[in-house]
């Protein structure tokens, strides 16, 4: 049998690493003109986009088993964090774009 919590671990350490990478690439390349500002957005939307399948995930897996308690205890919590996730990491990413792109 699968352990489906292990895919809320891993949804929070993507989301980490979602935002981790541009704020280490702001702190790392200080200089205009960086070349690895795509590469860094292209990582961190990827982690962020696997972080928030991996909530849709665990939410069906809640409707198969049929947990409805658990669902509506924690579907408010899980689309605000999921937001707020999607919305940070794009805004660390105009950042990065705007401070690191030529």
């Amino acid at each position: 049998m699968i352990d489906f919590g292990w895919l809320n671990i891993g949804s929070l350490v993507l989301g980490i690493i979602a935002w981790g990478v541009p704020v280490v690439s702001l702190m790392k390349d200080k200089k205009r003109g960086s070349r690895h500002w795509m590469a860094v957005s292209i990582l961190s939307f990827s982690a962020c986009g696997i972080s928030l399948c991996f909530q849709l995930f665990y939410t069906y897996h809640k409707v198969v088993v049929q947990d409805w308690a658990a669902l509506m205890d924690t579907m408010y919590a899980v689309s605000a964090a999921s937001a707020v996730l999607l919305i940070v990491t794009i805004l660390l990413n105009a950042v990065t774009l705007k401070y690191t792109a030529a």
